[in-house]
């Protein structure tokens, strides 16, 4: 039996109250023996249901640990998930990765792409094999559109900062080529998002609240593809998380975690600068 700590900084919230499910469904298809086994929390109540860590706890039949220390001692692997605060994730890595386990960071990686990469230089300096990616990268939909040229890719959410995670990840795996230049037109809510790239591709993201996730492209001169993502790419994430605990390898190139991170600061910083191309 393989134990796995939670460290979050509230427990019940949506990704720590589906995980549970789709570990033990990841084990029953790649035959692992991967269990739940402990939890901490910085925060003891959720701020949306009020439910304590005992409570979740009790729930999801896991040992309370009284510090971060305690969970790294116990577990083998380690998921830091904290979703919507990842200005948590450097107190958080720099507690968990000196214990050496496998560990997964949930999105939004970092706040900014300075502390992804002090994050970065933690794991390597303690050579602690770690991954993170939003579960968009493993929508089923996606794996017939690498080496895309142009795009253009539809995604919602609660807030921009924080969903707009889950376009760049796409726009990074299936362009291969490093962003030079970026603008954000602001309509409300809305925005519409313009990415250059070093060899002359183009990429948009159109981000609204109620759009779902899709990628439309032009494949050839009389050619397009679109692609609207119905698959379990979450399901999928922690199938492809377990198989990183088993093998201690990154399913991807790390170095693109970092441009996700670049692409997103860019972004952030074009918002502020509405419909002007900035250089990054």
């Amino acid at each position: 039996m393989k134990k796995i700590g939670f460290v979050d900084y509230y427990l019940s919230e949506w990704h720590a109250n589906n995980y549970p499910t789709w570990i033990n469904m990841a084990n029953e298809k790649l035959s692992t023996d991967f269990v739940l086994s402990y939890a901490w929390a910085e925060k003891d109540i959720s701020p949306f249901d009020k439910i304590t860590t005992d409570e979740w706890c009790e729930k999801f039949g896991v040992v309370k640990c009284d510090s971060i220390e305690e969970l790294c001692e116990k577990s083998d692997y380690i998921l830091i998930l904290s979703p919507s605060n990842p200005e948590t994730h450097l107190r958080y890595a720099k507690a968990v990765l000196p214990f050496k386990k496998p560990t997964y960071i949930d999105k939004t990686f970092a706040p900014d792409y300075e502390t992804a990469k002090q994050i970065f230089q933690i794991a390597k300096q303690y050579k602690t094999p770690f991954f993170t990616t939003s579960a968009l990268r493993y929508a089923e939909e996606l794996e017939s559109l690498k080496g895309l040229k142009n795009a253009i890719i539809t995604g919602g959410g609660g807030n921009f900062h924080e969903y707009m995670i889950h376009p760049i990840e796409i726009f990074v795996s299936l362009f291969s080529d490093r962003a030079t230049s970026v603008k954000v037109e602001t309509m409300g809510a809305n925005k519409i998002c313009r990415i250059k790239t070093l060899n002359g591709y183009e990429a948009s993201i159109i981000y609204s609240p109620q759009f779902t996730f899709s990628v439309t492209a032009q494949m050839g001169e009389e050619k397009f593809c679109k692609k609207e993502v119905t698959s379990e790419f979450f399901l999928n994430l922690i199938e492809e998380m377990m198989t990183f605990f088993k093998t201690e390898k990154e399913p991807f190139d790390p170095m693109e975690t970092l441009e996700v991170m670049r692409i997103r600061d860019a972004l952030i910083n074009a918002e502020k600068n509405d419909n002007v191309w900035l250089e990054i």
